[in-house]
């Protein structure tokens, strides 16, 4: 079982060395080695869990847990970067998304001459579209249309 496994709240478990933490003064490093050298940042209260583990490999950063570390804390410069790395993606996404929906918006999906009042009324507010009050269905309709 290696480190990782045995840690419980980022830290090792008591018999295994969590005496160690202790011994420091409070004062914790960044478990992180970047290209084999560890880092010598202090860490914040970001862990390295196994979802960041599985961003850090997807992305190919080189970045890996020391194995010796008491703990999984990660420092601010490691956090940021990890997230500009995923954040750098979900923008790209959106992005792409958002250019498809005003292709889309041009031609209307729904014909609403089809829907109900109810759901006629429901569109209306959820738009902000005005319109008279008292009109019926196909006057609705037609009105949202434009």
């Amino acid at each position: 079982m290696s480190n990782v496994d045995r840690r419980v709240n980022g830290f090792m478990n008591e018999e295994e060395g969590g005496s160690r933490v202790h011994s420091l003064g409070g004062e914790q490093h960044c478990c992180l080695l970047e290209t084999g050298r560890r880092c010598s940042r202090l860490a914040g209260n970001a862990s390295y869990s196994k979802r960041i583990q599985k961003t850090v490999a997807q992305r190919k950063l080189k970045l890996s847990l020391d194995q010796n570390s008491p703990h999984i804390y990660i420092c601010e410069f490691h956090k940021s970067m990890i997230q500009t790395v995923r954040v750098k993606r979900k923008r790209r996404e959106s992005e792409e998304s958002g250019e498809t929906d005003t292709n889309m918006s041009d031609t209307p999906d729904v014909d609403l001459f089809q829907l109900q009042m109810n759901t006629l009324r429901r569109y209306k507010k959820h738009f902000k579209v005005t319109s008279r009050p008292g009109i019926n269905k196909t006057q609705l309709a037609d009105s949202l249309t434009r």
